[in-house]
């Protein structure tokens, strides 16, 4: 059995993970331990790189002591490092990317840089023995991506937002009707006590043949609203009606990805994954089509280093490794 040691520091978490695992069998999580920033950075409406990365240097090193304290293990007994080398701010990926190299040099042991989007992809997958072949959708800030997987490490990408992720218009959205930072969780919560059928908001190019995304028009319909009844405006229908918007793109876009593929299984993970309207709208559209839902539990939803860890085994069980030597990619693409 492999132990593996995985650092995520992306954005504004830090994230320490242990795991243990083997060919054939379940990994198991050992540690997991994530340090949020938001706090930090909710008087600023959004993530400030600096502060972020100041702020990884501060709170890592009290990460790591306590995920090998809380893992039961030795330092001298992790088998390999890992740590995401992207996509990311540059700031923070090269904190945790550089202690995890020193540990893997001071330690004479293998080290992986792993593609924090791969770490999404393969979240609701860890604990079972094997990635089956799926469709995967990743909604998350940065990024709405449909990915045909036939298997860990060989992807096929299907479609991507072009311009606005569903994560991103969330929060612009909420910045937009007075909501903290992140707007995400935010709007969320007022989106339950409003009516979803209220405002009638575009679900861009959900019948275009293509199976990319766009939530820059709806971000605009809103604004436009916003203006046009700023002295009456019902902000939880505001809310509701928005994130049925996302919700319908989202799920429209993927079920028909999943009748052309030929897929029987939906990997769904990222931070917009959360979100129960979401959630509750796939499981409806899964079992009504016969198609299994494979979706990561809450603490593998948001950035976190378990899933970095649970990447990084199966790369390291199929005998890769990165050399030391490659640097951070801030703008890595999945495929």
């Amino acid at each position: 059995m492999a132990l593996l040691l995985a650092i995520e520091s992306s954005c504004d978490e830090t994230a320490v993970a242990i795991v243990r695992g083997n060919k054939g069998s379940a990994t198991e999580v050992l540690a997991s331990e994530v340090s949020s920033q938001i706090e930090l950075h909710r008087e600023h409406g959004g993530v400030v790189p600096e502060l972020a990365s100041r702020n990884h240097s501060l709170r890592l090193p009290a990460l790591v002591s306590k995920a090998i304290a809380d893992a039961g293990v030795r330092m001298e007994e992790i088998d390999a490092f890992a740590a995401t080398s992207g996509p990311g701010l540059a700031s923070s990926l090269l904190i945790g990317s550089t202690a995890a190299k020193g540990m893997a040099c001071a330690a004479g042991r293998p080290f992986l840089g792993i593609n924090h989007l791969e770490g999404h992809l393969l979240s609701p997958f860890l604990g079972r023995t094997e990635v089956p072949p799926h469709l995967a959708l990743i909604v998350s800030g940065g990024h709405t991506l449909l990915i045909d997987v036939e298997a860990a490490g060989c992807y096929r990408k299907l479609g991507s937002t072009r311009d606005d992720a569903a994560g991103e218009a969330f929060d612009k959205v909420g910045k937009m009707i007075g909501l903290p930072y992140p707007g995400g969780p935010e709007i969320e919560k007022v989106a339950r006590g409003g009516d979803p059928a209220a405002y009638s908001f575009p679900r861009s190019m959900l019948h275009d043949p293509h199976l990319d995304f766009s939530f820059s028009g709806l971000k605009t319909a809103v604004l436009y609203t916003l203006q046009r009844e700023c002295d009456h405006l019902r902000v939880p229908d505001l809310a509701a009606s928005f994130q049925q918007a996302v919700v319908d793109t989202l799920v429209g876009k993927t079920m028909r990805a999943l009748g052309s593929s030929g897929r029987r299984v939906l990997g769904l993970s990222g931070g917009v994954s959360m979100n129960s309207a979401l959630r509750s709208a796939f499981e409806t559209a899964c079992r009504g089509s016969g198609v299994e839902l494979a979706v990561a539990p809450p603490a593998l939803c948001t950035d976190n280093a378990a899933m970095i860890a649970f990447a990084a085994l199966l790369r390291h069980l199929d005998g890769s490794t990165t050399p030391l030597s490659e640097d951070i990619h801030p703008n890595l693409p999945l495929v």
